[in-house]
C-alpha cells in the first residue's frame, strides 16, 4: 500500500517562498491526478492544486499565479513551489490523490507565514 510523506514546510515571512515535497513509498503512476490540500486553522481541508499524469495543472483561485505543482513519476514525488506567500497561506499541507483516498493521508507539513 502506498504511503505519502510530506516535507518542506516551515516558518517564512510574507513574500517568501517554500518548496514542498510529497514522497510516495510506491508508484504513483497509476494515480491520474495528484493534489496538494491545505487545512488552515479551524477550517476544512481544501484542494489548492492538482496535476494529472499528462501534466495538466489546476489551481484554486487563492493560489493561482503564486503556486506551481509538478510531479516526477520516476521519483514517485509531487512538488508544490509556493512563491509570494501570504499569511492566509498558513496551514498544514497534505498531498493525496484527487479525489482523495482516506488511506493516503499522511502527517502533512506545517507552513506558517508571518506578516
Amino acid at each position: 500500500q502506498v504511503q505519502l510523506v510530506e516535507s518542506g514546510g516551515g516558518l517564512v515571512q510574507a513574500g517568501g517562498s517554500l518548496r514542498l515535497s510529497c514522497a510516495a513509498s510506491g508508484s504513483i503512476f497509476s494515480i491520474n491526478a495528484m493534489g496538494w490540500y491545505r487545512q488552515a486553522p479551524g477550517k476544512q481541508r481544501k484542494l489548492v492544486a492538482r496535476i494529472t499524469n499528462s501534466g495538466s495543472a489546476n489551481y484554486a483561485d487563492s493560489v493561482k499565479g503564486r503556486f506551481t505543482i509538478s510531479r516526477d513519476n520516476a521519483k514517485n514525488t509531487v512538488y508544490l513551489q509556493m512563491n509570494s506567500l501570504k499569511p492566509e497561506d498558513t496551514g498544514v499541507y497534505y498531498c493525496n490523490a484527487d479525489p482523495w483516498y482516506a488511506s493516503l493521508w499522511g502527517q502533512g507539513t506545517q507552513v506558517t507565514v508571518s506578516s
